[in-house]
Order: C-alpha cells, then sequence, then structure tokens
C-alpha cells in the first residue's frame, strides 16, 4: 500500500505565490504522517500541485532541488520508503531528487516506446535515464514504469498489444509495472491488469482508481497499489488525506491479507 502525498505548488510552477518553503514541506509531512499512522507500507511524493505540467526537457532545476528537500523530510519524518513522481515524465529530474533526498523508488510515466499526453508528445525515457542513473551510482533507485498510463493517448502503439508493451518496459530495465485508468481516480480495467501480470516477471502495481470495493479483485493480479483519491476528505485527490478514510480501508486490506 502506497499512499499519494500532493505536494502544494512547488517554486516554477504556475500555481505558486511565493508560499514559503517550510510550509511546503510541512504540509507534505502532515500528510505522509496521516497516511503512516493509517498502516500504509510507504509513500510516493509528486509534484501534482505544477499544473499544467511541463515536458521533461521544460523541467527548471528548482523542481528537483526543491523535490530533494521535500523527500528527505518525509523520509525523517515518517521512516516510511519515499518514492517520486515529477510531472511530466520527469525521469532524470526524480532520480536526482531520489538520490539526493534519499529516495526508493522512481514512477516513470512513460519508459519505453511514446504516447500523446496532455503534455504533447511524449517519449520513452528509459535510455537517458538508466544512464543517469548509473552515472549517479544509484541502482539502488528502483524505477516503477507505467504501461499505457493515464492522461494519455497510445494510438502510436495500437498495433502493438499491452501484454507487448509490458514486455517492453521490463525489456528496458524498469524493476515494476504500474497499470492505470483513464485518468486519475479511474479504476484500472481488470482485463488489462491480468494481461500485464501474465507477461512479466515483475512486480506489478495498480495505479489509479484504487477503492475498497475493488481492492479484493485487483490483489489477484496486483502486488502493490498507489492510492490517494480514495483517501482523501470527499474522495477527491486535491483535498488533504483523511485519516478515517486511511484506517477504514487498511481495516480492509489487513482483512485481504489474512
Amino acid at each position: 500500500m502506497i499512499g499519494v502525498v500532493h505536494a502544494l505548488p512547488l517554486p516554477g510552477s504556475p500555481a505558486y505565490d511565493g508560499d514559503p518553503l517550510e510550509r511546503i514541506y510541512a504540509h507534505a509531512c502532515s500528510e505522509a504522517r496521516r497516511y503512516r499512522d493509517g498502516g500504509v507500507d510507504g509513500v510516493i511524493v509528486e509534484n501534482h500541485g505544477d499544473i499544467p505540467f511541463a515536458k521533461p526537457d521544460e523541467l527548471g532545476p528548482e523542481t528537483a532541488a526543491v523535490m530533494a528537500v521535500l523527500t528527505e523530510a518525509v523520509r525523517r519524518e515518517t521512516g516510511l520508503p519515499v518514492g517520486i513522481n515529477v510531472l511530466a515524465n520527469g525521469a532524470v529530474a526524480a532520480l536526482a531528487a531520489a538520490k539526493a533526498g534519499g529516495g526508493s523508488f522512481v514512477r516513470v510515466n512513460q519508459w519505453a516506446n511514446a504516447y500523446v499526453a496532455n503534455e504533447g508528445f511524449m517519449e520513452g525515457k528509459a535510455g537517458a535515464a538508466t544512464r543517469y542513473r548509473a552515472w549517479l551510482r544509484a541502482r539502488d533507485v528502483r524505477i516503477f514504469a507505467d504501461v499505457h498510463v493515464k492522461h494519455g493517448a497510445h494510438a502510436i502503439v495500437a498495433d502493438r498489444p499491452l501484454s507487448e508493451l509490458a514486455r517492453d518496459a521490463e525489456f528496458f530495465d524498469a524493476d515494476a509495472l504500474i497499470v492505470t485508468g483513464q485518468r486519475t481516480g479511474d479504476g484500472a480495467n481488470l482485463e488489462d491488469l491480468a494481461a500485464v501480470r501474465r507477461s512479466t516477471k515483475l512486480p506489478v502495481l495498480v495505479g489509479s482508481g484504487v477503492t475498497r470495493e475493488n481492492v479484493g479483485d485487483i490483489f489477484r493480479f496486483a502486488d502493490a497499489v498507489i492510492i490517494a483519491s480514495a483517501l482523501k476528505h470527499d474522495g477527491a485527490w486535491w483535498n488533504e488525506v483523511d485519516p478515517e478514510r486511511v484506517a477504514d480501508f487498511m481495516a480492509v486490506v489487513r482483512d485481504l491479507r489474512a
């Protein structure tokens, strides 16, 4: 169970209005504590307040710098494994932040092949990111790679089945694969999840739309889930983490584990 910490707008993003960085770090730590106290196994920090997201080559160094400090703050506050997702598809920036902040893994939304995202054409970053990770001596930072990531059109690879795309990500040295729905909060198709499960020996996660009602079906195929909306007040990703929702959800998970 990996809870998502949606960071407030960071310096350099359109919505950043000069908030003290201490407030940004304190907010992230508060959200992470609520997840930890509810019993989750880890968290992933994400610059979701930076909408509209920039493409990888347009991200400034300030994003990686702030995400590194935020990662370390959350890690020290909670003692949990911490992952990093730098949007959009900022694999190199996420690796830099993980190395500096003690992150355990990074999420990369397009690792191999390409798709059309909200930000435009998005290419896989496996080649550049694996070289950068080796240069950093950061092989201990794992790569969690999406297959058919949400918020995008995958017509470019429509002539290749989902199972082959999963194999592509594994072939390009991903450490785990993520299956999602069409957008934030949208559940993953169980047939797609099963297809990815059959196609790889890697751990498989579901990265969107997990609820207390569907988590049992999901764990028939997945090893882990990345969850946010269902654990926020009113079930909305932009709200704060709701401790009661976390506790209720983790009670369901404990029953499944038993």
